[in-house]
This record gives C-alpha cells, sequence and structure tokens, in this order.
C-alpha cells in the first residue's frame, strides 16, 4: 500500500498529517523533494515523531518552489527519474501544492499521474479553503488521479467543510485539529480520535 499525501497550499499541515498518517499505518514516510533546511526538514519532524523516514531524493537549499529552490543550487529536478521506492507500505509528501513546478517542464500533479498511485488531498479550513481545494481537486482529476478523500486540518468549520465535499463530490475523511504541542503522542493521539484507518487501507 503507497499514498500519496499532497495539498491544496504551502504550510497547511500536510506534514504534520503525512507524518501521522504514517505512524498511524507504520508505514514508511517519504518526502522526494525538500525545499529548505535551515530549520527542522519535514524529514527530521517525521523521524521525530516516530516515523521510519527514507531519504529525500533532493534536499534544496532555499524555501521555495522546487524548480526555484533547485535553480537556485544550480540544479535541475528530473522529474522522470523520481522513482517510487520499493518500501511498502509508505506515505508520500508532496511538495507544495498540487500544482507546484518541479521543474521548467513538470508539476508535482504529472509526477503523481505517473506513479499511478492514490492521492489524500489535505485543505485547510480557513477563508479561501473552498476555492483552493475544489481547483485542486479538477487538477488531480483532469490527469486521471484516483483521490481517496479531504483531509481538513485546522479549526472545524462545517460549512466550508460540508461545501468542498458536496461541490466536489469527494469523501470527507477527517479534520487534525491544531495541536498547541506536537508530539508523538499527541499527534496519535488527535490522528486516533479524528480518522479512520479504514479509510486509507480499504
Amino acid at each position: 500500500m503507497k499514498i500519496v499525501v499532497a495539498g491544496t497550499d504551502t504550510g497547511i499541515g500536510k506534514t504534520v498529517f503525512a507524518a501521522g498518517l504514517a505512524c498511524a499505518l507504520g508505514a514508511g514516510y517519504w518526502k522526494p523533494v525538500q525545499a529548505g533546511l535551515e530549520d527542522e526538514t519535514d524529514s527530521v519532524f517525521a523521524a521525530r515523531m516516530g516515523a521510519r523516514v527514507l531519504p529525500e531524493a533532493y534536499r534544496l537549499s532555499r524555501p521555495m518552489s522546487p524548480h526555484l529552490a533547485a535553480a537556485r543550487d544550480g540544479i535541475e529536478i528530473d522529474a522522470d527519474g523520481l522513482d517510487v521506492p520499493a518500501a511498502d507500505p509508505l506515505v508520500i509528501e508532496a511538495a507544495g501544492g498540487v500544482l507546484s513546478p518541479l521543474s521548467k517542464r513538470s508539476l508535482f500533479a504529472d509526477l503523481m499521474k505517473r506513479w499511478n498511485l492514490p492521492v489524500v488531498l489535505c485543505a485547510r479550513t480557513t477563508l479561501g479553503t473552498i476555492n483552493h481545494s475544489l481547483l485542486s481537486l479538477e487538477g488531480l482529476r483532469a490527469r486521471g488521479i484516483a483521490v481517496l478523500g479531504l483531509a481538513f486540518i485546522g479549526e472545524a468549520n462545517e460549512d466550508s467543510e460540508r461545501s468542498i465535499c458536496d461541490f466536489g463530490k469527494i469523501k470527507r475523511l477527517g479534520r487534525l485539529p491544531w495541536i498547541e504541542k506536537v508530539t508523538a503522542q499527541s499527534l496519535s493521539q488527535a490522528f486516533a480520535a479524528n480518522f479512520d484507518l479504514g479509510d486509507f487501507t480499504s
């Protein structure tokens, strides 16, 4: 079982969700492209939460869009060479939003199409989420990418969450609330209380 965790935007809590999912499933965690190395990286965070982390394919210095971060480091991301590791089960965290560019020729959604793996779309619950979520769903579906459902992150917003799922005709997987102090224990408890693992494995 391999699942891609994608987001409607950057900075929405996707890494916390992906780490929580990997730990809950006893799966490996892989972020193929890490942009920004000054602070705690997403892989280091996932390892701190208890996930079994696979090394990134690209470690880029600056916290920018992957294509730009790579250019600043004097390299180009070879999206065609980014193959899914053999580890199974595996949770793969995408970089940025669904249509984040990896290079001048490819978007992350193009890579997800080639991988042909089911996607969990993470969406925030704050203002603007309806538009971002529905556009992200359209971008995935236009490429024939299977979406398991929506995982919301943040404070409850029942109207927005219901509107996205109704208009997008998509399953609501649950909502991960903001956790005041994220630890392996607090994340595990929050994930268990708000998600049904059967939705990710069936």
